[in-house]
């Protein structure tokens, strides 16, 4: 479909005219690649702000990589307890500074990026709302713009405020925001309560209202009503904030109803409020159609988990969505639920949608979109086309013109195993992509004869004779109910990708070439029960009362529970814990997006000796499955820098695993030179230059090191 651009009022007018001239300005640097890592910095979460990680510095490079040092290490326990060893925060350099958030509080610090020194800190004060967050310890950090010749660093918290801070002293911006936020220690200016914007126009928060309702910012949303927080930094983008919005996992509920994961924008200068985008269409709105029943009235959620990307010269922020209310049963919310499961367009001007992509459909499988749509343009067959990526959790790759949003390649529906759960609701097909493949082939075809264990006769044929019990499909297999008495034993599904939350796909603009960390996993999903109207979800947050909040005595998370509910069992037979398919644990592939071709697949790490040693194995070369944890990697300059993430639950399983930050040649994976980590790697990395030397930041962490979550830095000699 063609753009649409429309002006409402003069001063979104007068913003589409200065647009426009920035367009013209910004052009030769476009042609170059999407704006962030010019100079030796490093403005976004990934690097550029089409966030493919990647950097063209080059003082590093494979001819000099294994004499790299280590210069500092800063841990994030020194700012208070850090219960998430998966830190997700990857650091920004702008202007000669450091910049990330650390622990539950999401506190700001700024850093020399030479020493790790801290230079300021920015704590937001305590509130209620902040302690019943459901997503305190998932910051992946801040967001930076130059305002009027000055630095400004933004930041959304788990209390749901946005903040705008002076990047040079850390001090809330002045004559900003509007109105004070009536709350102690928040002061005059600074700071703006996104819940009121949030809920404003949403019915059920006007019949609060309506029948007595008072909004306490300290509480925040009423408990019975919701709740909300942010994940993902915000983005600045041609002078606008664009806010996501984080809720309570949908995989944790048991409530139908929440608040809506209403996309907003900001103005970056002021504070001022510019516009609101539905994330559950409205009548009249596009989409709407797609909830059946008047679900929309009361499902929320629909969030934007992970962080957006952009192209300003397009005037377009790209974002992905979350699922909506209970995410293992859409009975209470049939139909194809749009905007979930989506890739969006968003004019970030008006806020109008100009395309989106529904990449799953009511989804009832944790199939949310976890990593920030990818930016960078291709050459297809002799024809050049602005792209942009979404990998997902299943493994499969979606390619489009960002500019319009039609696929590159094309996408066909294909039907679906259907659900069998009383009152439930399926999507009748899903989409595939048909090119690239996906980054592994078991996510669309399932256990079929070449995924079978067969490393022996005897094991093929035992692995057979379980599997004639299942139900074989491949990514969109439901949940059979508890009184189920068919003819299967339960359903099988399985996926390529995993949960590439932890360890985001890179690119390298320059090349064409996409890096996707992976691995494979079959499962045979629990029996639903119903709940009879049991409501099941934690009753332990706080709520106001006298002297202060205290432990909320009702455990009612909403007006209605969902009808069924996950119910245990299910699980997939062993053959004496080896599992009836070829593992693929930690693989690391390659692919030339130019043409969707494969370009090369690694395992990374050993197989674990628990499977090498395994009685059944013995005398048996089994091919190399990669070992625990994720491959975490950054492309720069002429190499790729990789290394291994280790939970500590992965630590365990694989103790000897060698810590190292590897040097790969981008065109073949091979590794050619590393250098010792004090830690496991942790979701990301980055690189800068600065006062003439280039630096490469890691995030590490992990129980088995006793090390809490933190950063280590690395440059050469001086």
């Amino acid at each position: 479909m063609k753009p649409e651009l429309r002006s409402n009022d003069l001063s979104i007018g007068l913003r589409l005219f200065l647009a426009t001239i920035a367009l013209l300005v910004t052009l030769p640097l476009s042609a170059q690649g999407l704006t962030g890592t010019e100079n030796g910095e490093w403005r976004y979460l990934g690097g550029d702000i089409g966030h493919t990680r990647s950097s063209p510095l080059d003082q590093i490079n494979r001819s000099n990589f294994e004499e790299l040092e280590q210069v500092w290490g800063w841990r994030s326990d020194n700012f208070g307890p850090n219960v998430d060893y998966f830190s997700r925060s990857t650091p920004i350099y702008v202007d000669g500074m450091l910049y990330t958030v650390a622990t539950p509080k999401r506190q700001v610090i700024a850093m020399d990026p030479a020493t790790g020194e801290i230079l300021w800190t920015f704590r937001e004060p305590d509130t209620i709302r902040h302690q019943r967050s459901p997503r305190q310890a998932y910051g992946k950090g801040v967001a930076y713009a130059e305002v009027n010749g000055r630095g400004v660093v933004y930041i959304t918290t788990p209390g749901f405020f946005l903040w705008a801070l002076d990047a040079k002293t850390g001090r809330p911006l002045e004559n900003w925001g509007g109105e004070p936020v009536p709350l102690e220690g928040f002061g005059d200016t600074g700071a703006v309560d996104l819940i009121p914007r949030l809920v404003g126009d949403w019915g059920p928060w006007q019949d609060y209202v309506v029948a007595g309702g008072e909004y306490d910012p300290d509480y925040g949303i009423p408990r019975e009503l919701g709740m909300v927080t942010a994940s993902a930094p915000p983005i600045v983008v041609n002078g606008v904030v664009v806010v996501l919005v984080g809720h309570q996992p949908s995989y944790g509920q048991t409530r139908i109803e929440n608040v809506p994961g209403d996309i907003m924008g900001f103005d970056a200068e002021t504070g001022e409020f510019l516009w609101k985008f539905h994330s559950i269409p409205r009548p009249g709105e596009v989409g709407h159609e797609s909830w059946h029943n008047d679900a929309w009235r009361f499902s929320g959620d629909i969030s934007t988990w992970a962080p957006a990307s952009a192209d300003p010269d397009l005037g377009l922020v790209y974002m992905v969505t979350n699922a909506s209310t209970v995410q293992a049963y859409s009975g209470h919310r049939p139909g194809n639920n749009l905007f979930g499961g989506s890739l969006l367009a968003l004019d970030v001007l008006t806020g109008e949608r100009r395309w989106h992509f529904q990449i799953h459909r009511s989804d009832q499988w944790n199939y949310d979109l976890p990593t920030p749509p990818m930016l960078m343009d291709l050459t297809v067959e002799g024809q050049r086309i602005p792209a942009v990526i979404q990998n997902t959790k299943q493994g499969l790759i979606f390619a489009f013109n960002r500019e319009t949003g039609e696929p590159i390649w094309p996408i066909e529906d294909r039907p679906v195993i259907q659900t069998e759960v009383p009152g439930n609701y399926t999507a009748a097909t899903q989409p595939y992509p048909t090119w690239p493949e996906p980054v592994d082939g078991i996510a669309t075809d399932g256990i079929t004869d070449e995924y079978i264990i067969d490393y022996t006769p005897e094991l093929k044929e035992q692995a057979q004779v379980i599997l004639n019990g299942f139900r074989l499909g491949g990514l969109y297999v439901p949940s059979l109910p508890n009184t189920y008495d068919g003819e299967y034993i339960n359903n099988i599904g399985c996926i390529g990708g995993g949960n590439v939350i932890p360890h985001p796909p890179v690119a390298d603009p320059s090349t064409g070439m996409m890096y996707n960390s992976h691995r494979r996993n079959c499962f045979a999903p629990g029996f639903m029960r119903p709940t009879n109207g049991e409501d099941r979800d934690n009753p332990n947050y706080p709520v106001p009362g006298e002297g202060g909040a205290t432990p909320n005595s009702t455990p009612t998370t909403g007006i209605t529970v969902a009808a069924w509910l996950p119910g245990g069992g299910g699980g997939l037979p062993t053959i004496d814990g080896l599992p009836v398919f070829k593992r693929m644990n930690n693989q690391l592939t390659a692919i030339q997006m130019n043409t969707g071709e494969k370009t090369w697949s690694l395992p990374v790490g050993e197989t674990p000796d628990y499977i090498k040693n395994h009685p059944l194995l013995e005398g048996i070369d089994v091919p190399n499955s990669g070992g625990a944890g994720w491959s975490i990697q950054m492309v720069m300059g002429d190499i790729l820098v990789q290394t291994r993430a280790l939970s500590e639950g992965m630590a365990q399983m694989e103790p000897d695993a060698p810590l190292t930050l590897n040097a790969r040649d981008k065109m073949t994976g091979e590794v050619l030179g590393s250098v010792p980590l004090p830690a496991p790697g942790q979701y990301g990395m980055m690189t800068y230059m600065h006062r003439g030397s280039q630096y490469i930041v890691v995030q590490t962490g992990s129980s088995r090191t006793d090390d809490p979550g933190g950063l280590v830095a690395y440059r050469l000699p001086q």
